[in-house]
């Protein structure tokens, strides 16, 4: 196999896989070394394919389906598994977060979180690390995938409820 008909596999296990892929597992599916692996999704990523890393692998970024939108949170670190609980209890797919650090500027963590089970799975992975949030006095984005405006709604009375909404108008209409 090539390493173009390779990197095409991966696009294409990706693309069946309704879970992230590590480089790890790619790596025993295709013979070649997990670092091989590392290098063909970069030279993906650097000829457009959507492909994200995430902490438990790769996926491939489908065209999100629903309301896409940006909004703008504050809250402590120990307050996070609450604000994504209220995101994915209503409905919506939390895509990332971000912060605008004063010197790198923009930081994004991919997070494609959309049940209970992933926020969990999330939290146990952050373990003791300390959230992105804490660079930026807790101020961050998260760009959501809503069915439908009524759980949109929900989301930001819940979130303004909790006190974590930065403010009463603090989303942003991206599609």
């Amino acid at each position: 196999m090539t390493a173009q008909e390779r990197r095409a596999a991966i696009l294409e296990v990706l693309s069946r896989s309704h879970q992230p892929v590590s480089a790890g597992a790619l790596a025993r599916r295709f013979g070649v070394s997990r670092q091989l692996i590392v290098g063909d999704v970069a030279l993906l990523r650097a000829g457009g394919e959507a492909v994200t890393a995430t902490a438990r692998g790769y996926t491939l970024q489908p065209r999100p389906q629903g309301l896409v939108r940006r909004v703008a949170c504050r809250h402590e670190a120990a307050d996070m598994e609450r604000e994504l609980e209220i995101m994915v209890d209503n409905g919506c797919t939390v895509l990332d977060v971000m912060v605008d650090h004063p010197v790198y500027g923009q930081l994004t963590g991919a997070l494609r979180l959309s049940s209970r089970y992933d926020v969990r799975q999330f939290i146990q992975r952050a373990g003791a690390a300390q959230p992105l949030s804490l660079l930026t006095e807790g101020v961050h984005l998260h760009t959501l995938v809503c069915p439908d405006e009524d759980a949109l709604r929900r989301v930001l009375e819940e979130l303004n409820e909790q006190g974590f909404l930065l403010d009463e108008d603090g989303w942003e209409v991206l599609s």
